[in-house]
């Protein structure tokens, strides 16, 4: 087998700290829990890519659903992430690139990722983005990357999410594909800070211009009374979509801030982080009750540590905004 990490195996990976079990949110969403590992196989730092996390708004439905740009991981770590068409077998184009040490990144079906059991695995289709690092045709087997781990899938799991029993005929469904490039030679750490720094300019010039935790705080209360009428089950991709994107958000800032060397101001976002998970937990219970009230202030501590994290960071960074 190839592989672009040769020196990882999943039944000895370790999660990098940013996932360890005892952060308010261990996971985040799979594009940026994929890459926060990917960049630790890779040597280098992840906590120097969040400054991205301080464009998160409230979108009227949802919290951004937040993603590193592209244009981040070329300036900060010299890696180029381009799209890779896909016009034969996915698993074809998978084995040249990592012939070539690159890294692709598809959407592929949670139902065939054994790691995701007691979730969606055997259960529901849903669409997630894993980072293939050792394929092996011959064998039926994959390495992958995924949210917080390195994993390994084989056999009717390896079948079916390279779509293998589609019949003659049968039109599969390509997946969107990204490939990732490395530089020849690592960039310097000295780097990598310089170019933190200047990112965490340029996205807090581009924050929200209205405190987007007050902005959803305001319909809270109103969309769990609508939750309500919807199965239960439906709680988990509400509650994923909102209350876990806006904690898993700042808490990466935080540990942002922190890594920059700036812990007053990431002890505010920890407010943020620490105020949406106890959210969730009044959520459920408001529920159960059928009672919506306590929503109506749950999100204000939050909305608070907002205002004052954006004040904090002005007075350091300053205030002037950037073209987006």
């Amino acid at each position: 087998m190839t592989a672009v990490f040769p020196q990882i195996d999943p039944a000895a990976y370790v999660p990098h700290a940013l996932h360890a079990t005892d952060r308010i949110w261990p996971e985040t969403n799979c594009y940026v829990d994929l890459w926060i590992e990917v960049l630790a196989a890779a040597g280098l730092p992840p906590e120097a890519m969040l400054g991205f996390t301080l464009t998160q708004d409230f979108e009227g439905d949802q919290m951004t659903f937040f993603k590193v740009p592209l244009e981040d991981l070329e300036t900060l770590y010299g890696i180029r992430v381009t799209e890779l068409a896909i016009f034969d077998r996915p698993e074809i184009h998978v084995l040249e690139q990592i012939s070539r040490k690159r890294l692709c990144l598809l959407e592929m079906d949670s139902f065939y990722l054994p790691d995701t059991r007691g979730l969606t695995y055997r259960t529901e289709h849903g669409k997630t983005t894993v980072a293939i690092n050792r394929l092996d045709m011959a064998g039926q087997h994959m390495d992958y990357f995924h949210n917080g781990g390195l994993f390994s899938l084989s056999g009717a799991d390896f079948a079916g999410i390279f779509q293998q029993h589609l019949k003659d005929g049968d039109v599969p469904l390509l997946p969107y594909t990204e490939f990732a490039k490395f530089p020849a030679k690592p960039v310097d750490r000295r780097h990598i800070r310089t170019q933190a720094e200047r990112l965490l300019r340029r996205h807090f010039a581009r924050r929200p211009d209205t405190n987007p935790v007050r902005a959803f705080a305001s319909v809270f209360a109103l969309q769990a009374t609508r939750l309500a009428e919807r199965d239960f089950a439906f709680f988990h991709k509400y509650a994923f979509n909102t209350l876990r994107q806006m904690g898993a958000n700042f808490e990466l800032l935080a540990s942002h801030l922190t890594w920059l060397d700036r812990s007053g101001q990431a002890d505010r976002a920890l407010t943020i982080a620490e105020t949406a998970k106890s959210a969730q937990f009044l959520l459920a219970r408001a529920l159960a009750r059928k009672r919506f009230d306590p929503l109506t202030t749950a999100l204000d501590p939050a909305a608070e540590a907002w205002d004052l994290l954006m004040a904090g960071l002005s007075a350091e960074l300053g205030d002037a905004r950037a073209a987006a």
